[in-house]
């Protein structure tokens, strides 16, 4: 079958100042394309701003509408940048969290800079004596070496998307990164009561609380409205439910579900890091500690729902850090509020003994 004459043409924005020539290469555009058959005119978009990538569509296209063996696109070099892109959509399609795909946006972003800095700009340049060199300057950008690892993990799940679409002939062999942290331990029952007691000491401010049915006069004089309350919900909640520490501080309103026939509440609600249902009951004491944290947003327990979730919850982790140390307890590593979990954890697992 003899190809038809497709033709590139472009529509132009109303602010272009290139309007009146449809065949314009220089602007920036959407371009689309036309072509007649068999007696009718059919038109599509070509899906992109590029003319050069819009010449490949219609390529594609004479292929298709002629029945040609196409050649694929994945006997082209790939643009690591366009390979990031689809990446992301690619995540952005398996419904991973915005906090993820941050992660991937950030740390590929580097890696094509230091890709290009090196004068490589195709996938197929991302070789191992390549990545190696960009992974030895991980130790000043990432000194804790379990995000060495949590990276590396990312940019091999990169890696293996790239070879899956056939632009990489093979995967790079990554040496593996051996995290030397101290693992965060459980809490001893002593630690865990220290923490508590420090927290008046390390966050002083008082602020009276409105009267209220649903609060017992024993909580009422143990819990503030301010800082002090916060951090202690707080700890109160990742103790006894497990949540991390951005799960908790993030935890909305509607997710303390009350189990009225039973007598207790609920923690309902999915991690936001791997979407994992969570569904566990807490004391009744820890939510009546919930029901007092004031923080001017009514949807949330903690989280005051201005700027973002990431910033809440390193300024929640600097006060855990400062309140440790109050308390004389001492952790490795950065993640002191991985040790409640830890201790909610361990717990579980004598409880069901």
């Amino acid at each position: 079958m003899e190809a038809p004459v497709i033709t590139i043409f472009v529509r132009h924005s109303a602010d272009c100042k290139y309007q009146g020539d449809e065949f314009c290469k220089r602007c920036n555009c959407r371009k689309h394309l036309r072509w007649t058959q068999n007696g009718r005119q059919y038109r599509r978009k070509a899906g992109c701003r590029s003319w050069a990538v819009a010449e490949e569509k219609k390529r594609e296209l004479e292929d298709q509408v002629t029945g040609r063996t196409p050649v694929l696109p994945t006997d082209e070099p790939k643009l690591i940048d366009e390979a990031i892109q689809l990446f992301k959509t690619d995540k952005e399609n398996q419904k991973v969290t915005d906090g993820v795909l941050q992660k991937y946006a950030r740390e590929l972003e580097r890696l094509k800079s230091f890709a290009q800095a090196k004068g490589v700009f195709t996938v197929g340049g991302l070789t191992r004596a390549l990545l190696i060199e960009y992974q030895a300057m991980w130790e000043e950008r990432y000194p804790s070496s379990n995000t060495q690892q949590m990276v590396q993990a990312r940019l091999k799940n990169f890696l293996r998307f790239c070879f899956d679409s056939k632009w990489l002939e093979r995967v790079p062999r990554l040496s593996p990164i051996k995290a030397d942290e101290v693992p965060t331990l459980p809490l001893t029952s002593r630690e865990y009561q220290k923490l508590l007691e420090a927290i008046p000491k390390t966050f002083s401010e008082l602020v009276h609380i409105p009267k209220s049915d649903k609060i017992s006069e024993h909580t009422r004089a143990s819990v503030v409205k301010n800082r002090a309350g916060r951090i202690r919900a707080l700890i109160q909640l990742m103790r006894h439910s497990g949540l991390a520490i951005r799960d908790a501080v993030t935890l909305g309103r509607d997710a303390l579900i009350q189990e009225k026939a039973k007598g207790f509440y609920r923690v309902v609600t999915a991690r936001q890091k791997t979407g994992t249902h969570v569904s566990v009951p807490i004391p009744n004491a820890v939510a009546e500690q919930l029901f007092v944290v004031l923080n001017g947003n009514p949807k949330y327990f903690f989280w005051t729902g201005s700027g973002e979730e990431r910033t809440a919850v390193s300024h929640f982790q600097d006060d855990l850090r400062q309140l440790f140390k109050a308390a004389g307890i001492q952790s490795e590593g950065y993640m002191v509020s991985h040790r409640l979990r830890d201790t909610f954890a361990v717990d579980l697992l004598e409880t069901s003994r």
